[in-house]
This record gives C-alpha cells, sequence and structure tokens, in this order.
C-alpha cells in the first residue's frame, strides 16, 4: 500500500467534481459498523468501556483522541507505527528525494525572506527523523542558512524523540556533516519566536475527528457506544446539536444520512500558526491525503499491519484516522489573515520542485540495476496518479506581505 491508507478509492478520480459523490458512495460508514473483537479485550478496550459505563457513550473525538494519545495504552505511545515493521510507510520512509526537496524548499524561502537570523526549522510529527534528516542533508549545501536556524520538533512521545535523535545525529556524524541544534516539545506554542519554516507530512490526519448526521432535519453528533453484547458501536446523540460549521462550502443541501466531519485540532493548529506568523516571516507546507472541496461522508478509518482494519476493533493497536478536508483548512487559514497557496497534488509540487531532475542524478550515482530498480520504485509511489501522487495534497500557508512561495499556482489571498 503507499504511503499510509486510502478509504474505498482515490479521491481524485473524477476531479474536484466527483469528490462529493465519492464520499457518499464509498465513506457511508462502510466497515464502521461491524461488530468489534470477539477476542478478549485489550487494555485500552477494558478502560473505554469502564469509562462509557460509568459516564455514558463517548464522542467519537474523544475515542479518537483515546486510541492515539492514552498516556497508556495509545497507539503512538505503546507501539512502533512506522516502516515496514509497522502499520504504514510514508513518504520519507519511501524515497529520499521527497525530504531532500523540502529541505531546499525551505533554503529557497529562507533566501527570499532576505536570509533572517534565528530562524526556527519546525516539524511536526516528525515519525522516525528520516524527512528531517534528509531536509538537513540537501540544506548543507548552503551552510549559512544551517548556521541561520534551529530544529524544532513537535513530538509527545519519547521512543520517537530518541530515534529521531540518533538518526539524524548518526547519519550527519557518518558523512562528517555540521548540523543545527536539535529541540523537541511537546506542542507548537511552546516553540521559541522566530522566522519559521514548518513542515507537516501527515500530521493533520491523525488529529481527532468529530462526526455529526443529519436526521429528519436535524443535525445529532455521533458516539461511539456499547451493545447489547459489550461491543463498540456507533451512536447518536438524543438531543440535536447546532448546525456544523462550513455547510455554506458544500455543493449541496443536507439529506437523511449525511455525514460532516470536522477537526477542532486543526482549527487550534491554524490559530498557532497564524499566531506566529503575525509576529515573525512564517512559511509552512501541509502534506496529507485528502479532498479539495468540503463535502459530506464518513472517512473514519484504521489500519493495522498495513491493511485496513475495522476502527472500533482493538483501540490502540491500530492507527486510526480521517481524511484532511483542505478546503475547510484554506477557508480558515485565510479568515486568519494567512495567505494560503494550493492544494496542489503531492505529484505537481513535487514535479515543480526538481523531482525528475534530482532522481536523474541519484540514478547516475546507483551501484547497480537491484539498487536503482528500488529507487524507482520509491519515487514511482511517490508520484504517480494512481498510488500518492494524487491522493496526497499539499497546501502552503504563508504570513501576509511574503513573498509567493516555490512549487504552486498563484496564492490565494483575502477571499473569505
Amino acid at each position: 500500500m503507499s504511503g499510509k491508507r486510502k478509504k474505498g478509492g482515490d479521491l481524485t478520480d473524477k476531479g474536484d467534481d466527483g469528490v462529493e459523490e465519492l464520499l457518499g458512495a464509498l465513506f457511508e460508514g462502510r466497515g464502521a459498523q461491524q461488530p468489534a473483537s470477539l477476542e478478549a479485550d485489550n487494555p485500552l478496550a477494558i478502560k473505554l468501556k469502564a469509562r462509557i459505563e460509568q459516564a455514558g457513550p463517548l464522542s467519537l473525538h474523544d475515542y479518537m483522541e483515546a486510541c492515539l494519545g492514552d498516556p497508556e495504552f495509545g497507539y503512538y505511545i505503546a507501539r512502533e507505527p512506522f516502516g515496514r515493521g509497522g502499520d504504514f510507510i510514508t513518504a520519507p520512509d519511501i524515497c529520499q528525494v521527497f525530504g531532500e526537496l523540502l529541505g531546499l524548499w525551505c533554503v529557497q524561502v529562507w533566501r527570499e525572506l532576505g536570509q533572517p537570523r534565528n530562524g526556527k526549522l519546525i516539524e511536526l510529527g516528525p515519525g522516525r527523523g528520516a524527512l528531517m534528516s534528509d531536509a538537513l542533508r540537501a540544506a548543507s549545501l548552503v551552510p549559512e542558512f544551517l548556521q541561520s536556524v534551529e530544529v524544532h520538533f513537535v513530538e509527545t512521545s519519547k521512543a520517537l524523540r530518541a530515534e529521531q535523535e540518533q538518526l539524524i545525529k548518526g547519519q550527519a556524524t557518518e558523512h562528517g556533516r555540521d548540523i543545527p541544534q536539535l529541540f523537541w516539545h511537546d506542542r507548537l506554542q511552546d516553540v521559541p519566536p522566530g522566522p519559521s519554516f514548518l513542515i507537516a507530512n501527515e500530521f493533520v490526519d491523525a488529529l481527532p475527528i468529530a462526526q455529526t448526521l443529519f436526521k429528519q432535519g436535524q443535525w445529532f453528533e455521533r458516539l461511539v457506544g456499547l451493545d447489547e453484547a459489550g461491543h463498540f458501536t456507533f451512536l447518536l446523540a438524543d438531543k440535536p446539536c447546532p448546525d456544523p460549521d462550513g455547510l455554506s462550502l458544500i455543493s449541496r443541501p443536507a439529506v437523511e444520512g449525511d455525514i460532516v466531519e470536522h477537526r477542532p485540532g486543526a482549527t487550534i493548529l491554524l490559530e498557532q500558526i497564524a499566531k506566529r506568523a503575525s509576529a515573525h516571516p512564517l512559511a509552512g507546507l501541509l502534506f496529507d491525503y485528502g479532498y479539495d472541496k468540503r463535502a459530506f461522508g464518513d472517512s473514519f478509518q484504521a489500519l493495522r499491519n498495513h491493511q485496513f482494519s475495522d476502527p472500533l476493533r482493538d483501540p490502540g493497536l491500530a492507527d486510526v484516522t480521517a481524511h484532511v478536508d483542505f478546503a475547510s483548512l484554506s477557508h480558515l487559514a485565510q479568515e486568519l489573515e494567512l495567505t494560503v497557496a494550493g492544494p496542489v497534488t503531492q505529484r505537481e509540487f513535487l514535479v515543480a520542485l526538481g523531482v525528475r531532475e534530482r532522481a536523474a542524478q541519484l540514478l547516475q550515482g546507483q551501484q547497480n540495476m537491484i539498487a536503482a530498480g528500488q529507487f524507482m520504485t520509491g519515487l514511482q509511489r511517490l508520484i504517480e496518479p494512481d498510488q500518492m501522487g494524487s491522493l496526497f495534497k499539499v497546501m502552503a500557508l504563508v504570513g501576509g506581505g511574503q513573498p509567493q512561495v516555490p512549487g504552486f499556482r498563484s496564492p490565494l489571498r483575502d477571499q473569505g
């Protein structure tokens, strides 16, 4: 499977106009209504069931938050999610060109901003550190850039922090390269102020979602409770809730059974980015799989051992996630007075940055046909439309009044 996952078909198969149709056809709770495992409950399942029995059903947001971040048994706390031995493979693990081009993108933006000092090169959710290691290797072609920045990781896992430090420092030592100082934080707001170059690859998709469902002319929050057999199941709140935000961005009125997704954490993230951009120059890139136009649909899903899984089965043992609504992100970012570029497909962005030219250079250095074939396979997974090239999108967020960033068409400004 290329990248993390996709539920159903590629959202770009029919172009932007087909997103709503695809979401409706493919995401109407498919796979989510299956009964939970008949096997013995794992520790997190026991903990969540006790919580439900004591206080009532959980919001989908709280269920997803516990699955991923429970301090004892959460997925990102207790499991190794990345790589072939984990549950999914991300772009930096597939091909080194991905991180290299992002490093050079940061260098170019730094130059266009006048080569500011005391810069903060920030990565949200850095995985095992492969992206930043590749980015710093490419950026070392411009030593002045590395001398002007610090590297700041937003990472809550102590185990992953250690792995990131070992990989980045180890590769730098092996090749005799200097690197900037490395710092780790639990939250973006803990990163010190300064000119910022921010990268978030497959970060937003892991922020918990809330869902509301349209029933008999009203909206009801979707919850996770227990059925008569004690299995996790979807329920609806007893009382209706206010109309969800962003309905005006959807091309048709709601009909019975329509679901709308919302990410409270994405709103907080964009507010934090906008706050940084109001004080110092900022340019950021958000990479994720998702869709360009806001639409109705249920994209809540799980991946375990590189295979799709029931998201209500074995909480904490699978990666639970949902597609990213780039239309809503763009709309909110502009309301926060950020300049938005994109989204464009990952293929468009990497091609615009010169991925083919860089690949040709690297192929010349491959020692044998096997290594060359492996490299090309990885590259194709990144950019081919039927793999990660179209499903994954890239959006840039830039402080108001700053130069246009490379890799995009004309940015959006003041479109409300």
